[in-house]
């Protein structure tokens, strides 16, 4: 008998090229005030995007406000800080402009504006105690899918880990997805958020946590991501490949925001708290091992995802088929030009140990494919360190 889910998305989504210049008609609809707090980051106010959005909301009658501190990997203290200034201003609305820090940094300081205290104070699922600011999330990345997800992973500068706070009161409002805004977008950040993207579809679909709907969505968006990525990097002005990626991340963000990730994102979170690595590169890093490791478990999942993308046929063996999904996204990998876990100057092997104890207290550890320990973590730090693989 198939396990009882709940499946709800509180997010109304507009979606398709020029969404972005219809903002403050969007707004309109579901936020009533006219104090608007813009939260982005210092790369978006420099190339005029910014600019761009205040001149949209101003001309429907919006008064803005301003916190563009934001930094990848979003600080707990910075939280805290836009937090304040959108409490001073009395905002009515929190509009994200940006990546998925970005996001997640809004989601945080929306409750942090109305229940103050630290973001530590909301971590777990189901820790906000009342509505939160509404929020509008503006994404100007094809990754995260942190639009419609109702998660937010903040670092603790004190500890040097990544805590997530999952409440589905901190799902946005309005996503605004918009692939015109990722047209700029370097050939680096186009890989690693497209990778982030991809991984949150497969770990949807291969947790423990998933479910009919939610598969669906994973497919859907791999199918949408895998093609689409190489073609995106190599050229970033193809129209179709940008939609095809930003369309996928939104979808893969449904799918996993109702489902779960697993011991790819615990791991990527390890490194990014202590060495501060960007997520959507250090997914990169650990999805062949994790793969490899949880085909064992879960055999028929992985070769269904490695026929999904063409790269086993109905003819050949699960296993065979798990072994060709594991090849190729190492592949992938190096032909997006992601650098190697080996590669980061920051790694040292006598992190490991501290690494694997904090990938296995993730709360997304129970949702793996395959039951993990600390030990599993250990080897599988040291496998992606040495790059060698048995399958």
């Amino acid at each position: 008998m198939m396990n009882a889910f709940e499946f709800d998305l509180p997010t109304k989504i507009f979606s398709g090229n020029g969404t972005f210049r219809k903002t403050g008609d969007y707004i309109k609809e579901r936020i009533t005030g006219k104090r608007l707090f813009i939260v982005t980051d210092q790369g978006l106010l420099k190339i005029g995007l910014v600019e761009q959005l205040e001149n949209i909301l101003a001309q429907k009658g919006y008064e803005t406000s301003l916190f563009a501190n934001v930094q990848p990997n979003p600080r707990d203290h910075d939280c805290i800080e836009g937090a304040n200034q959108a409490r001073d201003f009395q905002a009515d609305g929190i509009i994200a402009l940006g990546g998925g820090s970005v996001i997640d940094a809004a989601k945080a300081i929306a409750i942090l504006q109305v229940l103050e205290k630290r973001p530590q104070d909301y971590a777990g699922r189901g820790q906000v105690p009342a509505a939160v600011t509404p929020i509008v999330a503006i994404p100007t990345t094809a990754g995260t899918g942190a639009e419609v997800t109702r998660s937010s992973v903040i670092t603790d500068t004190e500890k040097k880990i990544k805590l997530t706070i999952k409440d589905v009161k901190i799902a946005p409002m309005i996503a605004i997805v918009d692939p015109e805004l990722t047209y700029n977008l370097p050939p680096l950040l186009t890989a690693s958020t497209g990778m982030d993207a991809l991984v949150h579809a497969i770990e949807a679909y291969t947790c423990k946590l998933s479910n009919p709907i939610a598969d669906g969505l994973a497919i859907e968006a791999m199918k949408r991501i895998y093609p689409a990525l190489r073609k995106a990097v190599s050229d970033g002005s193809d129209k179709e490949a940008r939609y095809e990626l930003m369309i996928g991340a939104t979808i893969a963000g449904m799918a996993f925001s109702h489902a779960d990730v697993a011991s790819v994102h615990c791991m990527a979170e390890a490194i990014g708290g202590l060495y501060d690595t960007p997520h959507g590169i250090a997914n990169s890093m650990f999805l062949p091992f994790v793969i490899e490791y949880n085909a064992e478990a879960e055999l028929t999942k992985h070769a269904k995802i490695a026929r999904t993308l063409n790269l086993a046929t109905e003819t050949e063996s699960d296993k065979d088929a798990a072994a060709a999904l594991v090849n190729d996204m190492k592949q992938l990998a190096k032909d997006i030009a992601i650098p190697t876990f080996a590669s980061l100057p920051q790694v040292n092997r006598a992190d490991f140990e501290y690494l694997a104890e904090s990938s296995y207290q993730n709360g997304s550890t129970p949702s793996n494919a395959r039951e993990i320990t600390k030990a599993d973590y250990l080897a599988l730090f040291e496998k992606a360190c040495g790059g060698q693989s048995s399958m």
